[in-house]
């Protein structure tokens, strides 16, 4: 999956189109990505415990990872992502436009 915890993204498609925030969790497996602030839904919660209250809870659910782009630190749009082996042998990803590392 290209993107990662802690990626700075866009929402390229949907109700939250044009959206940037970061990446919460990531859930590689089902290709789904939580972003902060993005996709926003209402929970019900039932008071569990003693002084925890119950109500109507408003938290970020998962979006597909196709949904999203990464947004290039040099570029500051979002980029699609390539990937290139270094001499060291450690594999990075790149952004296509302007061949900056997406690494941290």
């Amino acid at each position: 999956m290209h993107i990662r915890s802690k990626d700075t993204v866009v929402v390229i498609t949907g109700k939250d189109k044009g959206k940037e925030g970061k990446v919460l969790t990531a859930f590689p497996k089902t290709g789904k990505v939580v972003v902060e602030g993005v996709a926003i839904a209402t929970k019900h919660q039932k008071p569990r415990q003693q002084g925890v209250p119950g109500g109507i809870i408003k938290q970020e659910a998962a979006i597909d990872a196709s949904n999203v782009m990464l947004v290039c630190p040099k570029c500051k749009k979002g980029v699609r992502v390539g990937y290139s082996v270094l001499e060291n042998g450690t594999k990075v990803r790149v952004c296509k436009k302007c061949g900056a590392s997406l690494e941290d």
